[in-house]
């Protein structure tokens, strides 16, 4: 609506420039159209012009009446109120009431005003053009203009009422969609974050030599978390490394009882995601996976970014008899995020097999590059295993 301020602003200055441009063409369209009345024929054009000029200026007196009765009295306060028996008794009190207006002003006003502003021109009107006549049948010419107005007037309102409408119900959604995005990206912090330092706990609890290199990592995950996830979208690479500074955390925590691949492949460079949308997935792993495995648990992690998509193929071991590790708040929260952010443009298909459990992600990225920008691609592989 900011882009069309002359249409939906209610500042007074687009209002007075709109409302004079709706009765401008209006009326320039009325004495127009009166200019071909048959008893004007013998007049030059410009005659005919000044003489139906006058009549509708002064019927677009009791036209303005009848439309903003309409538009700012019994739309307002009865039609997008639904009181429509009102609204329907209303209109036929106001139609009649500005045939009444109109028949008055063609009997006893319209000759007078010709006069003063024409002056000799009206004596070469022919007598069948006087506005002299039967009150029922100016009563009826009157309606029929008026009705014509007052239908367009009230037609314009309610397209207008009804548009704005709409535009504070879509704002209110996105609205409501972004505070549950933050809401959804905020609950993110501190699961991870519990889990993190209770792992930390841990190793400080037996003096592990460990805990200083888990408590450095930790600060430097909070500080991604903290002052860059604030965004919609932040750059790839930045994503990745903050999932392999996450993995070589667990790797820590776990030793040598853990392999752990990752392998990250294609071109990263100017390509944006959502914050922490893949940390969720990578973390249940470890947290439903490798830690309740009795034997060498695995997890493996390959990430392929092809064109504007991102695939994810996470898989990772895990003891017969463990139950689906899909749920709780963090998956629960990154699949409520895909679909808020990626509608229709994101796939998840979560499979928990009798050993293994696979994670399968495609998202399609933002690309933002730069001028003249040559694009490179950038393979990233690693293997964090004994």
């Amino acid at each position: 609506m900011d882009s069309n301020p002359f249409i939906f602003s209610n500042a007074p200055k687009y209002r007075w420039r709109r409302h004079l441009a709706f009765w401008g063409v209006w009326g320039g369209a009325q004495a127009l159209l009166y200019s071909f009345a048959p008893p004007l024929m013998k007049l030059s054009f410009f005659q005919r012009l000044e003489m139906s000029s006058v009549d509708a200026l002064v019927y677009l007196v009791t036209h303005m009446f009848l439309a903003y009765s309409l538009m700012y009295f019994v739309i307002p306060k009865f039609v997008v109120k639904g009181k429509y028996v009102q609204t329907a008794l209303l209109v036929i009190l106001l139609f009649l009431a500005t045939g009444a207006l109109s028949a008055v002003e063609g009997n006893y006003i319209l000759d007078q005003i010709r006069h003063r502003i024409l002056g000799d021109i009206v004596k070469l009107v022919p007598p069948a053009y006087s506005s002299h006549g039967n009150f029922y049948s100016s009563l009826l010419a009157g309606l029929r203009g008026g009705i014509t107005i007052a239908g367009l007037a009230a037609a314009i309102k309610l397209m207008k009422y009804y548009y704005v409408k709409q535009a504070r119900n879509l704002e209110l959604q996105k609205e409501n969609i972004a505070s549950q995005l933050q809401l959804l990206k905020a609950q993110v912090h501190p699961h991870f974050l519990f889990n993190t330092l209770n792992n930390v706990y841990a190793h400080a609890q037996v003096g592990s030599s460990s805990a200083p290199v888990l408590i450095a990592g930790l600060s430097d995950l909070l500080r991604y978390m903290l002052y860059e996830c604030d965004i919609p979208l932040v750059p790839l690479e930045k994503e990745l490394k903050m999932v392999q500074d996450y993995v070589l955390l667990e790797r820590v925590r776990y030793g040598n009882k853990l392999d752990v691949n990752v392998q990250v492949t294609g071109d990263t460079e100017d390509a944006y995601i959502a914050p922490l949308l893949l940390l969720p997935f990578i973390e249940n792993c470890f947290k439903h996976g490798a830690s309740q495995m009795l034997e060498q648990p695995w997890i493996s992690l390959q990430i392929l970014v092809e064109g504007d998509w991102i695939k994810m193929k996470l898989l990772n071991g895990k003891a017969s008899g463990i139950s689906a590790p899909a749920g709780g708040i963090g998956i629960a929260n990154v699949v409520k995020r895909l679909e808020y952010m990626y509608p229709g443009r994101h796939q998840l298909v979560i499979n928990n097999e009798e050993e293994v459990f696979i994670v399968n992600l495609k998202v399609q990225l933002e690309r933002k590059p730069e001028a003249g920008k040559m694009v490179n691609t950038n393979i990233i592989a690693y293997q964090l295993a004994e």
